[in-house]
């Protein structure tokens, strides 16, 4: 792996970067340490909002860590007092789960753990680490909960259709070939052991995916990283999936955009306030490709092998854990605007459902989201 620190002292523009998912993992990492005086105000999105970026506390400095990561941009935002040798060791730190969520979990990486079962032709017991054993039972559970809108074993066709690692031609693929797909999919396939850790695929050429949950988990390996080296005040932020805890650089909790899931234009549709909870965001509006004036979404419904066509655009989850807040926005997708909303309310779970099309949308949330919206003027 490739990589270069920078420290600086000037101001620079935290953008993030346009990657195509398809892209491996981290190439670069940038760590800044910037006063309060060159700062951005730490609410994404949203510098426009708040005055209280005038209000500079000289005496405190933010650590920002960034770069790439499973073909997307993470930002590490630590509002701690550090050294220069603490700051070499977050990093490195830092570095180092990062890998090691890649080295397991990405089928993007041949060698990787995960690439090793999906390359293995059996249904005999396959050895596997404590870390991969406690991300499928999660996903399982998810897939579960959601009567299996969320899978890990829909990769055959997410690769059929063109959204995986193969990068195949966008065209919509035939009928036979989507059924023949499905014949290597079902979660309820998968069988899980404790000790020694071991999964049985149950056929030989399941293939799994965890990118609809490895992301979240990384977000949380990080942010129990930082909690075990005595950081409280921290956001850690990987392609959209978030963790915070604690207060920003101006005292208060952390300010966070959902954006409004219009594909030309970045828009701040609801501010919400997280401290200690985790968010992740799951929408059909930026990764499609279209055909004969249709638009065929990543989103893959596991039960039909298409592209989910509902009207529900995007859903954000607040949760404890990142993970499962990641897998639940992916699962409440794929079922909709109405089983969705009615899942997430039945089982308490706090979420945002943005209903519609590129001009015009709705939202819904449930009982458990309103506490943590921000009243906008």
């Amino acid at each position: 792996m490739q990589q270069r620190i920078l420290i600086k002292m000037n101001f620079k523009n935290n953008h993030r970067l346009k990657t195509d998912p398809a892209r491996p993992f981290m190439s670069f990492t940038t760590v800044s340490i910037r006063s309060n005086r060159s700062v951005l105000c730490l609410i994404i999105c949203l510098g426009l909002l708040t005055g209280a970026c005038d209000k500079p506390q000289p005496d405190e400095t933010l650590l920002i860590i960034d770069g790439l990561t499973m073909g997307t941009s993470y930002t590490i935002k630590i509002n701690e007092k550090l050294i220069a040798a603490e700051t070499k060791q977050i990093t490195e730190g830092i570095n180092s789960i990062l890998n090691d969520v890649n080295q397991k979990m990405s089928t993007y990486i041949t060698d990787s753990e995960l690439s090793h079962i999906n390359q293995a032709r059996t249904s005999d017991w396959i050895m596997i680490s404590d870390e991969l054993y406690t991300v499928i039972k999660s996903a399982i559970e998810i897939s579960q909960l959601t009567n299996g809108a969320f899978d890990i074993t829909v990769g055959p066709v997410v690769n059929l259709w063109g959204f995986g690692p193969e990068n195949r031609p966008e065209k919509v693929p035939a009928e036979s070939d989507i059924q023949q797909a499905l014949q290597q999919t079902g979660y309820h396939y998968l069988q899980l052991m404790a000790s020694p850790t071991a999964i049985k695929k149950g056929r030989n050429a399941a293939y799994l995916d965890l990118s609809g949950i490895a992301k979240g988990r990384a977000v949380d390996r990080i942010a129990n990283y930082l909690q075990q080296h005595h950081y409280s005040n921290f956001m850690v932020d990987i392609g959209g999936d978030l963790s915070a805890k604690g207060i920003n650089k101006d005292g208060i909790s952390w300010r966070i955009g959902i954006e409004k899931p219009v594909t030309k234009q970045r828009i701040v549709q609801r501010i919400i306030r997280l401290d200690n909870i985790s968010m992740a965001t799951s929408g059909d509006y930026r990764n499609y490709f279209e055909q004969n004036g249709l638009r065929y979404s990543h989103t893959i419904d596991p039960k039909t092998g298409r592209p989910i066509t509902h009207k529900l655009a995007s859903v954000t989850v607040l949760h404890p854990s990142t993970m499962i807040a990641d897998a639940l926005a992916t699962g409440l997708l794929v079922m909709g605007p109405t089983a969705g909303y009615e899942l997430a309310e039945k089982q308490n779970i706090a979420a945002l459902f943005l209903i519609g099309s590129e001009k015009l949308f709705n939202e819904r949330y449930t009982e458990a989201f309103k506490t943590y919206l921000v009243e906008q003027d």
